[in-house]
């Protein structure tokens, strides 16, 4: 087992963490360079991970590793799936892709933007709402899909054949309906703050996305990583 300190000697803008010592089979600090590594492989040499995001690291790397001790010092329900928010530019989509190399294949969130699903919509119809929520098992199981819906409140309200659909509000509550019944869990990231969500998708499910997700939030100041 291996200590998480408040801070590490020697680790400047190391993450402090709630707790001066949690238990934890995981060295943080080692994971941190081995996600940026990762990144770097990926997006490139000018991939890096900020100082002022390492606190949203650590919650998701708790969340998705399932580390229960470090997890329940940060404030993160195991049980929920994520709701990263943050500005424009500041990390979210590839934090989130980073993430899934960590999970099993089962548990492992499938990326969808939601200005795809709703083009998907306007051409499809309302087929594309069942095939991300009620019909979103794998074949022949009753085991959920992971999604993870990169980019909400980018889509536009659509149109199929004269109706006019807000396609990601109905999916996000079916899938609350599935997380009640059938332990289906989803993620997403978005700009939005919570105000904003309100306006787009309405009260009700705004009151069902407390029950849905942790908030893990970006500071104000994290900088914007495509300049």
């Amino acid at each position: 087992m291996t200590n998480i300190p408040d801070h590490q000697p020697g680790q400047e803008g190391s993450t402090p963490m709630n707790t001066k010592a949690t238990q934890s089979p995981y060295d943080y600090y080692q994971l941190f360079q081995q996600l940026e590594a990762h990144g770097k492989n990926i997006y490139g040499p000018q991939f890096w991970l900020d100082d002022v995001d390492r606190p949203v690291v650590v919650k998701l790397l708790a969340y998705f590793l399932q580390d229960e001790a470090i997890a329940a010092a940060e404030g993160i329900d195991l049980h929920k799936g994520i709701l990263l928010t943050g500005k424009i530019g500041c990390g979210k989509t590839s934090l989130m892709t980073l993430m899934r190399a960590l999970t099993p294949e089962s548990y492992r969130p499938h990326m969808v933007s939601c200005r795809q699903i709703s083009f998907e919509f306007s051409k499809i119809g309302y087929d594309i709402i069942s095939r991300y929520s009620t019909n979103a098992f794998f074949p022949y199981t009753n085991v959920p899909r992971l999604h993870c819906f990169d980019d909400l409140g980018v889509e536009q309200p659509v149109n199929y054949w004269g109706n006019n659909c807000n396609v990601m509000g109905e999916i996000l509550l079916s899938r609350y309906d599935l997380l009640i019944s059938s332990k289906m869990l989803t993620h997403v990231t978005t700009n939005l703050n919570s105000q904003e969500l309100k306006e787009m998708y309405g009260n009700r499910l705004r009151s069902r996305m407390r029950a849905m997700f942790n908030l893990i939030a970006f500071d104000a100041s994290s900088i914007d990583k495509r300049r």
